[in-house]
């Protein structure tokens, strides 16, 4: 079952032509996805009045970005997609995120007209586009708060086995979505450097600890959850209105140093082996762009628990999971002299989550936390069952005892200074206009 017709309409009408040149069957942005960002442009300020810096609300088409302030001041936008907009004007995205589903709606749908190769205003839209290449993406949102889930069940088991052979999943794993606070300060957009921590590590050789550099640097493939209107404190979101906390989705990579995490770890779960990054896409893709990639969320293997009632919806089972496909490819620095492309190390997908977002929001808020808009969630690892699927060099490799080959010749156990690493996503279905959510990379920098 996939989702509903009433969630389905005009704006994923595959045969749509968009008057951007190169909009039309473009990898990532098409004119059936445009996804939210915030942008600083690089031209030169046009009659919209764009200064050359300044950061702006806008929407990814193609290769271009469109302008949102400006096309509302050029009376392009009216009622509540005119309302969402002045919602961003102070450049960012919370307030509009706020809003919820009513006014983010109307803004996609005034924007699909504005931007239909037939529309009557195409000659007034042209200008107000600015060329991707030359703009500064940033973060869409203020971030106040970050929590990262482990909802991942193949990454879970694995790594479980990595460390714990005899009982690869802990007992409350398919109890309870687990997760942890994580350290929104260090989160930033695709493209700036991550540089290697330092930190406290025990080697199995070593009676003490040691520190210094970590040696065992790795990525974590995960999709990011950006919230919406949020929840007062101490009232808890229901399973079958949590949905609507979701504003929309970006990939995410939550940098492990995985031999600072296994010694710090106990008892109290993840602290500096991730606090130093993590990168995400820089746009918002909207629930409602993913609505043709909606899918029933995986059945339950024979013998796992009924998820408790304050977890559990029929329609959220019905159509809460994601059909994504995900992709980690490898850029080494010798690699990109030598000119040749990054090396793929991995494909997954979002459908081998084994708790839903609505289930993550219902869970996190259940105890009255209340979550604010520009809040982020990550899902976790989104490795698949098999080896060519794991969504981290912990896995892939076996804790390092089985390295990885890259094009060049390359040997890799974790990560080397000067690696590039590259995520992507898309939404792929008969019928329906693929979209993407652009990449979510960056370079390792030396400690």
């Amino acid at each position: 079952m996939r989702q509903t017709a009433t969630d389905l309409d005009h704006t994923h009408d595959a045969a749509a032509r968009c008057s951007v040149r190169g909009a039309d069957g473009h990898p990532d942005f098409p004119i059936q996805n445009l996804p939210l960002g915030v942008f600083s442009p690089g031209d030169a300020a046009g009659d919209h009045g764009a200064a050359r810096g300044a950061k702006r609300a806008g929407v990814a088409i193609g290769d271009h970005i469109l302008d949102l302030p400006a096309l509302r001041d050029a009376g392009l936008l009216t009622g509540e997609a005119a309302r969402a907009v002045a919602a961003a004007e102070s450049g960012v995205l919370n307030g509009l995120l706020a809003l919820g589903a009513g006014p983010r709606r109307a803004l996609r749908d005034q924007m699909f007209a504005l931007l239909l190769a037939e529309s009557p205003d195409r000659d007034r839209v042209m200008p107000l586009l600015h060329p991707a290449a030359s703009c500064t993406l940033h973060l869409p949102a203020r971030i106040g708060d970050y929590t990262d889930f482990f909802v991942g069940i193949h990454h879970a088991a694995e790594t479980g086995r990595l460390l714990r052979p005899d009982q690869p999943l802990l007992p409350n794993y398919k109890h309870v979505p687990v997760g942890y606070h994580g350290r929104a300060s260090s989160i930033r957009p695709s493209g700036v450097p991550v540089r290697r921590p330092h930190g406290q590590a025990k080697p199995p050789h070593l009676d003490a600890p040691v520190f210094g550099p970590s040696r065992r640097l790795d990525y974590e493939l995960e999709l990011g959850v950006w919230i919406g209107p949020g929840n007062d404190l101490g009232t808890p979101v229901p399973i079958a209105e949590a949905a609507g906390q979701v504003a929309g989705f970006c990939l995410l990579n939550d940098w492990s140093a995985r031999d600072i995490q296994g010694w710090e770890y106990q008892p109290l779960g993840p602290f500096l082996a991730k606090s130093f990054a993590t990168t995400i896409s820089p746009w918002i893709v909207t629930p409602e762009a993913l609505a043709p990639f909606r899918i029933p969320q995986e059945p339950r293997p024979e013998g796992d628990p009924t998820p408790l009632p304050y977890l559990l919806d029929a329609a959220d089972q019905a159509g809460g999971g994601l059909d994504l496909e995900l992709e980690i490819r490898l850029a080494s620095r010798a690699s990109r002299e030598a000119g040749s492309g990054p090396h793929r190390i991995a494909r997954s997908n979002a459908r081998h989550m084994y708790w839903t977002v609505a289930q993550m929001i219902a869970h996190h808020t259940s105890g009255g936390c209340d979550l604010r808009p520009g809040d982020l969630l990550g899902t976790g690892t989104l490795s698949g069952p098999d080896p060519d699927t794991r969504g981290s060099l912990l896995e892939t490799t076996r804790g390092g005892k089985a390295p990885i080959r890259l094009g060049t010749g390359e040997e890799r156990r974790f990560l080397e200074d000067g690696d590039e690493v590259i995520l992507t996503a898309h939404g792929r279905r008969d019928g329906f206009a693929p979209i993407g959510f652009g990449a979510c990379r960056a370079v390792v920098l030396p400690a």
